[in-house]
């Protein structure tokens, strides 16, 4: 048996032969059951979210976030079940993506975008977290429509730390510019609004709060779900304060370090 975990993959939750993991190098089965080590902390700290919250654990998805990691860990996490992947850098995501394609992975693109980075962010994203905007609205539907591909989910990041005037520097849209953002992704080719997304803020009277932020998120989105009901998605949580944005009801709660290790400086 030849050593591709990239795919076709054999592994993952729900599939029967898990022959490939004698496959797996020495290095590459450490690396396998630490990340399954971690994963399964992570897991238990959502499932117990959830109940404290009241919720159902199907109604929050974990991505993972895999940014400054090889391509072996996102197929070693898809042998794990893991099924939501993100990625911060194009010039990181795109090969990792490309090397990854038989793998069943879902990609989410979570950082900065830039407009001159879009037509290759369409070829493997599925959800761009970060749509902060009308420019970068108008260069994504361009793009789909130019790649035939299927609908683009998008979100709206908000930058709660712009509704004290805090924050200048730091990507998103102030919450009052959020709905004007969302009409447009609604409305434009090619793309669908998925929900909204947010970091807990660095400065204003939510900093050091996260609980009170991802509140804040939560009366937003469902201003935004008023108008367009389709877009449940809340992305909101991170390693670090997970639990409290599933108390305030995020759908999706992006974790890297808590699964993946400290990371490495980024070069």
């Amino acid at each position: 048996m030849t050593n591709d975990i990239y795919g076709p993959f054999p592994g993952g939750a729900g599939f029967p032969d898990r022959s490939w993991l004698d496959a797996l190098t020495e290095g590459q089965r450490a690396r396998y059951e630490e990340l399954g080590t971690n994963l399964d902390v992570v897991e238990r700290r959502i499932a117990d979210a959830c109940a404290a919250a009241g919720r159902a654990r199907d109604e929050v998805t974990l991505i993972v976030v895999t940014k400054t990691y090889p391509a072996e860990d996102s197929a070693l996490l898809a042998g794990l079940g893991v099924t939501d992947v993100a990625e911060n850098r194009d010039q990181d995501a795109a090969p990792k993506a490309e090397q990854c394609r038989n793998l069943p992975l879902d990609w989410h693109f979570v950082g900065q975008l830039q407009t001159n980075k879009v037509r290759s962010v369409v070829r493997y994203a599925n959800h761009v977290h970060s749509v902060d905007r009308l420019r970068l609205v108008e260069s994504l539907s361009a793009a789909v429509l130019k790649s035939e591909r299927p609908e683009l989910g998008c979100l709206v990041q908000v930058a709660l730390d712009k509704e004290h005037d805090e924050g200048a520097h730091r990507a998103g849209v102030a919450p009052k510019d959020v709905a004007g953002l969302a009409d447009a992704i609604a409305g434009a080719p090619g793309l669908r609004l998925d929900g909204v997304m947010t970091v807990a803020p660095l400065a204003g009277p939510l900093a050091g709060d996260p609980a009170r932020a991802f509140d804040r998120l939560a009366e937003i989105a469902t201003a935004v779900r008023a108008a367009h009901p389709a877009a449940t998605m809340v992305s909101a949580g991170m390693s670090g304060d997970l639990e409290q944005a599933i108390a305030a009801g995020a759908t999706h709660v992006r974790v890297g370090t808590a699964v993946l290790g400290v990371r490495s400086p980024l070069r």
